[in-house]
């Protein structure tokens, strides 16, 4: 399984499209093939900050999710409205029950 966490830090002014973004992000990216888990929060210490956390089934699948027009076009919109370049980390992970 492959982890994915991101943020980015929105302009105070511009938060509520990054939001509006990112849920459409969200909600699009959960029926994509391979798509475990897709979410993002608002950090409670920082409101202007949105952080996702997304769970893969394998690398292809994630490469597939950034290589549509879609996800490219969401990282870009949102980069704009951005105080700071977006954040992310990728994990390998071998599930352990």
């Amino acid at each position: 399984m492959i982890i994915v966490w991101g943020s980015i830090e929105a302009r105070a002014e511009s938060f509520a499209e990054a939001r509006r973004l990112s849920l459409e992000h969200v909600h699009r990216s959960r029926g994509e093939p391979g798509c475990i888990s897709h979410s993002v929060q608002i950090d409670i210490e920082n409101p202007n900050r949105l952080v996702f956390f997304e769970e893969w089934e394998d690398e292809s699948a994630l490469q597939a999710h950034f290589a549509l027009v879609e996800s490219r076009d969401f990282v870009s919109k949102v980069s704009r409205l951005a105080v700071t370049p977006p954040e992310i980390r990728i994990y390998e992970s071998n599930l352990v029950r």
